[in-house]
C-alpha cells in the first residue's frame, strides 16, 4: 500500500478488495445481467465437467483451486471427480477465510463424498507459504489445479506467468492445469459488466477504502470518490480506478503516510486483461504446459483450457 498510494500514477493491489464484505459483494457482481463472465463459464462446465475431469488423466485425482471464492462454479467439477472414482478431496486456496469457511460449509452438505481442505493463503506471491501443505503427495496422487473464474486476467504479463510457473512447479508431468479466461469482444460489453447499472461494482471498488480506513485509521471520505471503468486498448485490459472528485489530502496513521490527490486523479485499483487464444496458450507453453483441450460458450466470449504439465 506504501508503495502504490505513493508512486505514481497511484495504485492498491486487487487482493485488498476480499474481507468479508468485498467477498460478498463479489458474489453479488457474478448475479448481475451485465457480468457475463460467470454466467459464460458455468455454461461450459455444466456441458464439459465429465470430459474435463476424464482429460485430467488416470489416478486418484485431487483438486486444487487457486482464488477458490465460494466454489460455486466449482461444484459442477466436484461432482463430475465423484461420478469418476467415488470420492474427492479438494483443496481450495482464497485470502478471505470467511469465503473458504462458507465453501467447505456449503459444498460438504450438498456433495456426499467432498471433503473441502481450506488453505487461507495469497497465492499471487508465490506458494512457497504453504508448501508444506502442497508439497505431501500421496502415492498414485493425479492433481489438478483450477485456476478459472478469468483471475488470471488481473495481473500484469510476466506476473501471470510467474503464477502459473508457480503451479508448475507444484505438478508432475500428467498433471493437470484448467485455465479460464476471458476474451477480446466488443468494448461495450466489456465496460458494462465493469460498471453495472445497480452500481454493485462501484461498491465493490469503493469497499476498499472502507477497508483501509477500519484496518489502518485512514480518513478516506467514500463521497469524494467514483468508480470508473476504461478499456485500454493498446494493453487489452479493463481497468478499474476509484477517481478523485476533487483535490483533497488523505491521511493514513499506519503508513504515517499523508496522500495528496488533485482533482481527477486516480488510484488504479484492478486490471482485467482479455485474451485470444493465441495469447492464452503461448502463456500456458512458457509455463511448461502443453495445452489439450479447449472450451468456449456458445457466444465466444469465455475460454477454458485444460493444459498438462509437460
Amino acid at each position: 500500500m506504501l508503495r502504490g498510494l505513493s508512486g505514481r500514477p497511484r495504485s492498491l493491489s486487487p487482493w485488498l478488495f476480499y474481507d468479508d464484505e468485498g467477498s460478498r459483494l463479489f458474489e453479488a457482481i457474478t448475479e448481475l445481467p451485465e457480468y457475463y463472465v460467470t454466467r459464460a463459464e458455468r455454461e461450459i462446465l455444466t456441458s464439459h465437467a465429465d470430459e474435463i475431469i476424464a482429460g485430467a488423466g488416470s489416478g486418484d485425482l485431487t483438486i486444487y483451486e487457486l482464488g477458490a471464492g465460494s466454489g460455486s462454479k466449482t461444484g459442477l467439477l466436484l461432482e463430475a471427480a465423484i461420478r469418476r472414482q467415488g470420492s474427492i478431496t479438494y483443496r481450495a486456496l482464497d485470502v478471505s477465510k470467511s469465503a473458504l469457511e462458507e465453501a467447505k460449509q456449503r459444498l460438504e452438505a450438498a456433495i456426499t463424498g467432498l471433503t473441502v481442505e481450506p488453505i487461507v493463503s495469497d497465492y499471487t506471491d508465490g506458494l512457497s507459504n504453504v508448501a508444506g501443505q502442497l508439497n505431501h503427495r500421496k502415492s498414485g496422487e493425479r492433481r489438478m489445479f483450477l485456476y478459472i473464474g478469468s483471475s488470471i486476467g488481473n495481473f500484469e504479463l510476466p506476473h501471470a506467468l510467474q503464477i502459473l510457473r508457480d503451479v508448475r512447479a507444484q505438478l508432475i508431468p500428467g498433471d493437470s492445469l484448467l485455465l479460464g479466461a476471458d476474451l477480446v469482444k466488443d468494448r461495450q460489453i466489456l465496460l458494462r459488466a465493469y460498471d453495472d447499472a445497480a452500481g454493485v461494482t462501484a461498491a465493490f471498488n469503493k469497499n476498499v477504502l472502507t477497508r483501509i480506513n477500519r484496518e489502518l485509521g485512514s480518513n478516506f471520505n467514500l463521497q469524494l470518490f467514483r468508480h470508473r471503468a476504461k478499456w485500454n486498448e493498446e494493453l487489452s485490459r479493463i481497468e478499474m480506478h476509484l477517481e478523485s472528485l476533487i483535490t483533497q489530502i488523505v491521511f493514513i496513521p499506519a503508513l504515517d503516510l499523508q496522500v495528496r490527490l488533485a482533482r481527477a486523479e486516480t488510484i488504479h485499483t484492478e486490471n482485467s486483461h482479455k485474451f485470444t487464444d493465441q495469447q492464452v496458450e503461448s502463456l500456458l507453453h512458457r509455463a511448461g504446459f502443453s495445452v489439450a483441450k479447449q472450451w468456449k460458450d456458445d457466444l465466444g466470449w469465455f475460454g477454458e483450457y485444460l493444459a498438462v504439465a509437460v
